[in-house]
């Protein structure tokens, strides 16, 4: 899942964990084969870099993007 990744390591989502909140993923750049990087994790929220933007998600839908 995209939550153990390290700071500032660029990696490519691969797939979803649950098919329900892919569509609300997809809007927000998180598409198969897309790359991602980690910019910070603080107080249950993730801070990711994808398709030059940064995009803040809670750590549970984190965990739901797997890379």
């Amino acid at each position: 899942p995209l939550t153990l990744m390290d700071v500032g390591v660029e990696t490519t989502v691969k797939t979803f964990e649950e098919k329900t909140r892919e569509k609300f993923l997809q809007n927000l750049g998180f598409v198969e084969g897309a790359k991602v990087t980690v910019v910070s994790s603080l107080a249950g929220n993730v801070i990711v870099n994808v398709k030059d933007a940064r995009v803040a998600i809670s750590e549970q839908m984190a965990s739901r993007i797997m890379v």
